[in-house]
């Protein structure tokens, strides 16, 4: 009795994994986790003047689980390898073998066109701030033509103004008392949110189809540069008023997300404007 029991079970396990509707379920999912390790490749973790290298480790680890598979750091000297590779399993460390190593954050992000910061404080200087979800959200459409960088301070004190300002969105992640987390926990949550929410909406080709490509960093940077020229030959506002004024303008400009012809565009307005002061 029990061996014809566990015969017909096995027989209806056998056909119904044979089943269309299985084999639909399973051509779903492994096209889902194919296509959202295709655009987790589009993703880099750029790590601010990390304090510990052992953390830099730990963080490789975790953006190769989630199918991130570029690193850059930014700081004054590269750090202790050894250390780095104590916190990075052995099937991780070719992200510590190809890190990119920059000495400021402006040439680190110059190549992609959506850059998103962490921080855990908030303040006037600062930008309207999203949680991890609804930044994923903004992001997932951006994300098939647009290279990303997730981008994280140091343990301590976290990303500057300075460095927030080339950002085009700010996540933080809501905590119920003390709001520091550790560097490689804080990418690990960023990371998570963002793989499993590729994994939910399905990455649909709708979405792939309507995602636009935007401008560089390099190239929005020359342009708020020739809009601040520009402001000033026009004596548009008095001396200690520009520094407030362009952190509107590049947190407006940020959030649109512009293309590079639409960056070409506002130059070339501000090239005559330039122009019409010299006359």
């Amino acid at each position: 009795m029990k061996r014809n029991t566990s015969w017909r079970v096995r027989k209806n396990l056998s056909l119904l994994a044979e089943s269309p509707n299985m084999k639909n379920i399973d051509e779903e999912t492994t096209g889902g986790i194919n296509n959202a390790f295709s655009l987790m490749g589009n993703v880099a973790i750029v790590l601010v003047r990390p304090k510990y290298p052992e953390n830099i480790g730990a963080a490789a680890r975790i953006a190769a689980n989630m199918g991130i598979n570029r690193l850059i750091l930014v700081g004054k000297e590269f750090p202790d390898q050894e250390r780095m590779k104590k916190t990075a399993t052995h099937h991780n460390t070719h992200l510590l073998d190809t890190m990119e190593f920059y000495a400021d954050i402006k040439n680190a992000i110059a190549e992609f066109s959506w850059i998103v910061g962490t921080s855990a404080r908030e303040g006037r200087q600062r930008r309207l701030i999203s949680s991890p979800k609804k930044m994923i959200h903004d992001l997932l459409p951006k994300l098939s033509a647009n290279k990303t960088a997730l981008v994280f301070g140091p343990e301590d004190c976290g990303l500057t103004n300075d460095e927030l300002k080339v950002c085009n969105a700010i996540v933080t992640i809501p905590t119920a008392n003390f709001s520091s987390l550790n560097l490689a926990q804080a990418v690990a949550i960023i990371s998570y949110e963002l793989y499993t929410g590729i994994l939910e909406r399905n990455c649909d080709k709708a979405t792939e189809k309507n995602s636009l490509k935007l401008a560089q960093s390099y190239e929005l940077s020359g342009m708020y540069e020739q809009i601040e020229f520009a402001l000033r030959r026009m004596n548009f506002l008095r001396e200690h008023e520009y520094g407030y004024w362009m952190l509107n303008i590049r947190n407006f400009l940020g959030r649109i997300g512009l293309r590079a012809r639409e960056v070409k565009f506002i130059r070339g307005f501000c090239r005559q404007l330039i122009n019409f002061t010299n006359q």
